[in-house]
């Protein structure tokens, strides 16, 4: 059988080209035994309608990362933006928000089992908002409720939709030290053309405003981004203002993607896939070796700053070094071999290369 988001997209096809018995999408899973059971009997079975209600509420949606210091816990479930490029909403269906108490309760179930981070996960966590009652949380409301859970908790979150990333947010950020210094900040594209094709809802004026508040509140805040080479109709001139973006921003580091079309997707239907990939790679090139320069830039303005380091364990290169994550999401490569995955230590940054800061301890 096929389970989850592949099944979502491919449906009939799977059973008819892939001879499996079972195809069920990702809000299928409460219909398991009876497809099984069904199955067993002689007949494919198929369920792929997505709900506007399901949240995996008697799942526990923890993932645990190999490390053993940092957790992920799923706040919300689909999409309602619809980007053109983009096959998600098709796939996991529109926004679904999980009761907020719950959420809290297995932060705090993260804590006791020695967990030292938790990162809060949507497709876009700023459109978080969950209700019953007389009880309304958005999102801003559930960082701090996850914030309080204790200040020994790092929290971070992603992925954040620039149109829906508000001052409130910047704000707690801001208040809570234990609230990490990092922003996953998707900007596809520097190109206000390319931004209204690909449904963005933002411009790159806007963009910039909102990137300049945020250094505005916290001067140290991590700044990451995704951004899109060579989609439908790009120009040069489009090209040029993207690259001029990422001087402008100076981002930490960057997801870098040429276009690759998605089936079934609004830019799939409507828009030619036009931009030959010889000039989109040429283009992805351009703009990682930009990336680059920009991320060497930004790990050197770290040099001669402090922070505080959850150690995540040994260094990959040198088992005399510990490695770990600064609030701001930069790794930290330091001499140590006393302290343990989970402990949190103080160092000073005294070298760095484009990926990495290297420190001491202090």
């Amino acid at each position: 059988g096929i389970l989850g988001c592949m099944a979502e997209r491919l449906k009939d096809a799977l059973l008819d080209t892939h001879k499996v018995d079972i195809v069920a999408g990702p809000d299928a899973y409460r219909s398991l035994p009876r497809l099984l059971k069904a199955v067993s009997d002689g007949n494919p079975q198929i369920d792929v309608m997505l709900s506007r209600e399901e949240t995996y509420a008697d799942i526990n949606p923890v993932r645990i990362d190999k490390n053993g210091v940092s957790a992920y816990i799923s706040i919300m479930r689909g999409c309602n933006n619809v980007c053109s490029y983009c096959v998600v909403p098709y796939t996991r269906g529109a926004e679904r928000s999980r009761d907020a108490h719950t959420i809290v309760r297995e932060a705090c179930d993260c804590l006791a089992k020695g967990y030292k981070e938790v990162t809060l996960l949507g497709q876009n966590v700023d459109s978080y908002h969950w209700q019953s009652g007389e009880e309304d949380v958005n999102f801003a409301q559930l960082l701090e409720m996850v914030a309080q859970v204790s200040p020994e908790l790092r929290v971070r979150f992603s992925t954040s939709n620039p149109q829906d990333f508000s001052d409130e947010v910047i704000e707690l950020m801001a208040k809570y030290e234990n609230i990490c210094k990092h922003i996953h900040f998707p900007v596809q594209s520097g190109s206000n053309r390319m931004l209204e094709k690909m449904r963005r809802r933002y411009s790159r004026e806007w963009y910039l405003e909102r990137v300049a508040k945020i250094r505005s509140v916290i001067p140290d805040c991590g700044l990451t981004t995704d951004v899109i080479a060579g989609f439908c109709s790009e120009t040069e001139e489009d090209h040029k203002e993207t690259l001029s973006l990422f001087e402008e921003v100076c981002f930490d580091t960057a997801f870098m993607f040429y276009y690759s079309e998605r089936p079934g997707t609004l830019a799939a239907r409507k828009y030619p896939d036009d931009v030959d990939l010889e000039t989109k790679t040429r283009r992805l090139n351009e703009i990682i070796a930009l990336q680059n320069k920009m991320s060497l830039k930004s790990y050197k303005k770290d040099i001669g700053k402090r922070f505080r380091v959850l150690v995540e364990g040994p260094s990959k290169k040198n088992p005399e070094e510990l490695c770990g994550r600064a609030s701001n999401n930069k790794m930290c490569v330091f001499p140590d071999t006393c302290h343990k995955a989970g402990d949190y230590v103080d160092v000073e940054v005294v070298n760095c290369t484009s990926a990495t800061l290297l420190c001491k301890l202090v």
